[in-house]
């Protein structure tokens, strides 16, 4: 047994030698690839680093190998950038290189091989969607048409909270009404419609398919497959129930939200530009042979997934923050209450009069950016990068968080300090003017929805915060913080019990 272990020792000896020669020949002479762990055959990095390629994680790794390192997980090269200056080499000054996006066998499910807009490649395809969407969905008139709307669901958030007896003794999940609250949000935008209650059927069967799409595609479950192609058999029962959701969700659009759109229009005139919803302007582009009944579907996708779920992220980890610095909390409604005076709720056009409730917001994104990673870029071509060779279609992942809590670019970034934004960060803003500071990224494929999560986030908070005290479930200091975080998500792990006041005016 012992001599068995001897050949087993020398034989894995051997091997290490022999990956350590071949690599170092690589990175020495055809390429000059960015430093990182030593990868073994077949598996590269994959056995010492894990599944679990979260932000913490690869903020650990950078400590250790640089503002740019590489791991080679099975066959796929990934790339992970952690510094200002090179996140501006990918996201603006090599915009175009780095702008298109991975692919893996559960995208390629959700997405129909990229017949969407979020996870397309960067082409001609990209860019008539990018296109198409933009005028029903981000663009200061969908402010203005919809403001209204935001504001009357916001207002419905606040009469419920009021009529539950719990919220203001025990507590209730206040995550589960500003769910609700946040579909209408976007609903009315994509087809004038609204869900009535947490009990309505449509809306838990939606909300269930969204959040089962949601869990299939940012486990970490799947990433061996996707590595290591002859693992990839191993994955047929999980891609049969990714398919199956996929077919079960574009099935539901299509029956209960695109169809009856067309049949409304079908019987009224929608000539007049004011009153047509996003859907009308999509299928508009069909009628003309822009785009096809698939590409309708993936955007109704994308809007489920992109819009969604981000911001109600951040409005949770925002209340979460405020009941956690009650000094925080009795600032704000100091300045809601002088501000916009005694009974005025606040409005979309208040937002903008507001600094510290801005600074609050931004201090949210900075320490609980809801897309930490931000979506993965690819090189479709081999590339330079920081002085390295960077293969073609390796993936790239900026480290937005890390950028926004590095100690080197921020002080005391592990603080909840809203005051950083009025004080030396006052500059700085969410639209990526700072490369410290990309909650929506930059560039080509930043997040185009900014326009739409600052004032609902700025509503909404400032909403519950003029109307409650917000604290935590009695027998509780604290709520719990700790995060969850997926591929493409950070969240509140634990939808903490929140105690509502109502305040007396």
């Amino acid at each position: 047994m012992d001599l068995l272990l001897l050949e087993k020792t020398l034989l894995g000896s051997f091997v290490a030698v022999l990956v350590a020669v071949l690599v170092s020949k690589l990175r020495g002479k055809r390429f000059k690839l960015p430093p990182g762990p030593l990868p073994v055959p077949v598996f590269g990095n994959w056995l010492q680093v894990g599944d679990d390629l979260n932000h913490r994680n690869l903020t650990d790794l950078a400590k250790k190998f640089g503002d740019i390192f590489l791991l080679r997980m099975g066959q796929r090269n990934l790339v992970v950038v952690s510094s200002p200056d090179l996140s501006k080499e990918v996201l603006h000054t090599q915009g175009v290189e780095f702008g298109s996006r991975t692919r893996n066998v559960v995208f390629d499910i959700f997405t129909g091989k990229g017949q969407d807009m979020v996870f397309t490649v960067y082409g001609e395809h990209w860019r008539k969607m990018r296109r198409i969407m933009t005028v029903p969905f981000f663009t200061n008139k969908v402010v203005q048409q919809y403001r209204y709307g935001w504001e009357e669901e916001a207002a419905q958030v606040v009469e419920d909270v009021k009529k539950n007896p719990e919220a203001a003794t025990n507590g209730i999940v206040l995550r589960r009404r500003l769910q609700l609250m946040m579909y209408n949000n976007m609903y009315r935008i994509m087809f004038d419609r609204r869900f009535e209650s947490e009990d309505d059927p449509l809306f838990n069967k939606l909300k269930a398919l969204n959040g089962e799409r949601s869990r299939l595609a940012q486990s970490f479950d799947y990433n061996y497959g996707d590595f290591i192609p002859i693992l990839r058999p191993f994955l047929r029962g999980y891609l049969k129930i990714c398919q199956e959701v996929k077919e079960r969700r574009l099935q539901l659009f299509k029956d209960y939200f695109v169809d009856e759109r067309k049949k409304l229009a079908s019987t009224k005139n929608m000539s007049n530009e004011g009153l047509k919803c996003a859907i009308d302007h999509i299928l508009d582009a069909q009628k003309k042979g822009e785009i096809n009944e698939d590409n309708v579907l993936y955007i109704v996708e994308n809007i489920n997934v992109a819009a969604i779920e981000t911001t109600l992220w951040s409005i949770e980890w925002g209340i979460a923050e405020l009941v956690n610095h009650p000094e925080i909390q009795k600032k704000l409604r100091h300045e809601l209450d002088t501000l916009l005076g005694p009974g005025h709720q606040i409005t979309e056009p208040d937002t903008y009069k507001l600094p510290y409730l801005n600074a609050v917001v931004k201090e949210t994104l900075r320490l609980r950016m809801a897309i930490p990673l931000l979506v993965p870029h690819m090189n479709l071509h081999d590339a330079k990068l920081g002085g390295f060779d960077i293969p073609a279609e390796s993936k790239i992942l900026v480290n937005a968080w890390w950028l926004a809590n590095n100690p080197a670019h921020w002080k005391n970034p592990e603080e909840f300090r809203p005051e950083r934004f009025l004080e030396e960060e006052a500059k700085v803003e969410a639209n990526g003017n700072d490369f410290r500071y990309l909650p929506f990224g930059v560039g080509r494929r930043s997040c185009p929805g900014i326009i739409l999560a600052l004032p609902i986030l700025g509503i909404t908070l400032g909403r519950l915060v003029q109307n409650f005290e917000l604290l935590p479930p009695p027998g509780q200091s604290k709520i719990d913080t700790s995060e969850k975080g997926g591929q493409f998500s950070l969240h509140i792990l634990k939808h903490s019990t929140i105690v509502a006041k109502p305040r007396s005016f």
